[in-house]
């Protein structure tokens, strides 16, 4: 028997960072997101020799444990590792026997929530497997503790939650990691003028998430007004978002991308650098309307809005950069399991 799980990874449209302790806890965040055709993968295949096997295809990692209750978290694919400790000790209570293989189709660092993805891409295998009784908001919320709280990850909370749910949502944050997610009912018309009119460009470099993350807290912590101002506008961007997304004013998402943009780059430090700049300036003067980098910051994947015709011109204008475009859809759906 195999069991496999997918789930999608997604882009961020507005709203991002207002999704991070203590500024979610303490204002409420909001954000809106959409998922896209680029996938986490996760197949287990049940041993009866008392192994745990862990691969990471897309890192070409493996590593082999005999079967125990709690595997250290040592610097060895702690996602995986962070997953099945928990499994245990909420579900099973025993040690279980299997081999465990991932692929994400980004890589680490990219901004688009690779690796929580991938943790709720693996929980969902683990349900499957084990007929384990958790709906989406349990997935989400399960992922989201593993890894901030159990293995101690700084980041967000959104991208547990959109890679469960799949589809276009508006996502509200909380005190005491309430989420309440809205799905977003959207003419298929406009889903498809939004997909031809978004650019995906990879920037060849990855980042460390984690450091940016932690400034950002900080800043909050310190009750830097400038900040926290930026915050406030980035949640009020997200309403903005959706508002013209579902009235399909689309001749705004452009602007309401660069407004958002404009107050990003005040969160923390780190967030954007020389080259991202120029990537950018390069596409709005190619004629795009507005952007983003995607994630925390730093590199990655970046998005831009082009109206019209005008994603060609900007194509060209980025080739001099060497980074690379994806193309992608929208996807409907989150994580989905299924038995071979």
């Amino acid at each position: 028997m195999i069991i496999r799980a997918k789930a999608p990874l997604r882009l961020g449209l507005a709203g991002g960072g207002t999704d991070v302790s203590p500024y979610s806890d303490m204002y409420g965040g909001a954000i809106l997101n959409a998922t896209i055709s680029m996938y986490a993968y996760a197949t287990i295949e049940p041993r009866n020799d008392n192994k745990i096997v862990f691969k990471s295809i897309d890192r070409g990692e493996t590593f082999e444990y005999l079967s125990t209750k709690f595997l250290d978290i040592d610097g060895n694919l702690d996602l995986l590792k962070g997953i099945y400790n928990r499994i245990v000790k909420d579900f099973t209570k025993e040690a279980l026997s299997f081999e465990l293989s991932t692929y994400v189709d980004a890589p680490p660092g990219s901004g688009l929530g690779s690796s929580s993805t991938l943790v709720v891409s693996i929980i969902g295998a683990f349900a499957e497997w084990l007929k384990l009784p958790l709906g989406e908001y349990d997935i989400a919320h399960l992922a989201f503790e593993i890894e901030r709280k159990d293995l101690e990850m700084a980041g967000g909370k959104q991208d547990q939650y959109a890679a469960t749910f799949g589809g276009f949502n508006f996502m509200e944050f909380f005190n005491n990691d309430k989420v309440i997610v809205n799905p977003l009912r959207i003419k298929t018309e406009i889903i498809n003028e939004l997909q031809f009119n978004i650019l995906l460009y990879y920037t060849g470099t990855s980042r460390l998430s984690s450091k940016i993350i932690e400034a950002q807290v900080k800043n909050v912590d310190k009750k830097k007004e400038k900040s926290i101002e930026a915050m406030h506008k980035l949640k009020e961007q997200a309403v903005l978002m959706k508002e013209a997304i579902l009235k399909s004013e689309l001749d705004k998402i452009g602007e309401i991308l660069d407004y958002g943009w404009q107050y990003k780059k005040q969160m923390a430090a780190g967030i954007t650098n020389p080259i991202i700049d120029e990537i950018y300036e390069t596409a709005i003067k190619s004629g795009a309307t507005g952007g983003k980098i995607s994630g925390a910051g730093g590199g990655g994947f970046m998005i831009f809005y082009c109206p019209k015709n005008t994603r060609y011109s900007v194509i060209e204008a980025l080739q001099k950069f060497g980074g690379e475009f994806r193309r992608f859809q929208f996807t409907k759906y989150g994580l989905e399991t299924w038995r071979v």
